[in-house]
């Protein structure tokens, strides 16, 4: 699955990019509202993953913008957490909003089900001949056996059952 993280805090951008990756997740970022709005706008993304706060154009800006054009599902993720603010995300098109810090395990499962809900063009299982493997649980079985595989074992052979050929 393919994720833009538009997000200006270097620190939080490198931990988001290099947990997504060894999840098994495509990930490319954006460290300014400019920067993000033209990857958002001229790419194919699953979900993109907005903060707030950032240099150039406003998080609020990028979605607007995006939101004039394309429908791709967006999660807020910001330290601004009043009230106030998660309404104008959501109203202005957020399809979910998560406050920093925040558990990298629940950023991880809302993408699955906002990806789930949004009828996602990646599939949740793979089957090719006896090996089996499921995306979601990061399982995979070959002839009934489950096979042991690290998180770049798994990401490698889900890419290569993903393009079966």
């Amino acid at each position: 699955m393919r994720v833009l993280i538009i997000e200006d805090e270097e620190k939080t951008a490198d931990y988001l990019h290099r947990g997504l990756t060894e999840q098994g997740y495509t990930v490319d970022l954006a460290h300014d509202g400019v920067e993000g709005l033209h990857l958002a706008l001229e790419s194919d993304y699953a979900v993109i993953v907005l903060d707030v706060m950032l240099p150039g154009l406003d998080g609020f800006g990028v979605l607007r913008a995006l939101r004039a054009r394309k429908q791709t599902p967006v999660i807020m993720l910001t330290a601004r957490e009043r009230v106030e603010d998660r309404i104008k995300g959501l109203r202005d098109g957020a399809d979910d909003y998560l406050g920093k810090p925040f558990s990298f395990l629940e950023l991880v499962a809302r993408l699955q089900a906002l990806t789930r809900r949004s009828g996602g063009h990646e599939p949740v299982q793979v089957s090719i001949a006896d090996l089996w493997i499921d995306l979601i649980s990061r399982k995979a079985t070959r002839a009934g056996t489950r096979l042991d595989l690290t998180a770049k074992e798994f990401s490698l052979l889900s890419v290569l059952a993903r393009r079966q050929g």
